[in-house]
């Protein structure tokens, strides 16, 4: 058993926090608009990832030899209700630029029924014929846009993240030729595009936020915007694609 997947304990500061002054119904609840949540200021901002360690070979060495670690953020379970949460994988893909590493990620069609509009790590739901974790990232990640297992580098895997709306998703990091060709599916991709690591990496961008309802329930949750420089476009990273990439910082900073 790797560092990985020892059981951990997180500190309550660190964890995700749902509070109700009730008892309401908390299953599948979503936040309207996250982006006019307030920003909590008060915690603490950690120190970024050297430059030097989000080099590919750093990477590589990093997931051969992990460290004894805690992950930050590892469930929603508190919006699943009795639901049995169903297996999916995310491919986490790190593609070498020029200026150094950046993250793919996607921004989901407005019509479908889950994370619509939501920006997202390519994968999905595991079927009984993928045989592993990896295996559902690549194919999904290949059936969603267009990205040929042949291109990705499998540096390794992250803990689970049990979702609000019922999967437990593991994601796959992996190191993909510069030279890949994309041909996104349609349906389920409105926009595929990159953020540079190193600003994903430094908590200076990472921000606490928290939404209360009417009647009591409060949820916070991590945010990552990121504005694109050549056309000034925000990117509103948060939820569960923003704690998986929390739980990266801790994985390489540590």
């Amino acid at each position: 058993m790797s560092a990985a997947d020892r059981p951990t304990e997180r500190p309550p500061e660190q964890a995700a926090v749902v509070r109700a002054t009730s008892e309401p119904s908390t299953t599948r609840r979503s936040i309207p608009d996250p982006r006019t949540t307030a920003i909590d200021d008060t915690a603490p901002v950690l120190p970024a990832v050297p430059a030097d360690r989000l080099h590919p070979d750093a990477l590589r060495a990093r997931f051969r030899h992990p460290p004894i670690w805690t992950p930050e953020f590892i469930d929603d379970r508190w919006r699943l209700g009795p639901e049995t949460p169903r297996p999916a994988a995310v491919l986490v893909p790190l593609v070498p630029r020029p200026q150094g590493l950046s993250v793919m990620l996607t921004v989901r069609t407005a019509h479908l029924s889950a994370h619509a509009g939501q920006i997202a790590f390519p994968g999905g739901r595991t079927e009984r014929e993928d045989g592993s974790a990896v295996s559902t990232a690549l194919r999904e990640t290949e059936e969603e846009i267009g990205l040929a297992r042949a291109h990705v580098e499998v540096l390794g895997q992250m803990p689970t993240y049990t979702t609000g709306t019922g999967f437990i998703v593991t994601p796959v990091v992996g190191l993909v030729d510069p030279d890949h060709r994309l041909e996104p599916d349609a349906n389920e991709v409105a926009e595929i595009f990159e953020v540079p690591l190193g600003f994903l990496m430094d908590p200076a961008n990472h921000q606490r936020r928290l939404h209360r309802w009417s009647d009591g329930l409060e949820r916070s949750f991590l945010a990552m915007p990121w504005t694109r420089p050549d056309d000034g476009r925000e990117f509103f990273v948060w939820g569960v694609t923003a704690a998986m990439l929390r739980n990266l910082y801790r994985y390489v900073a540590v």
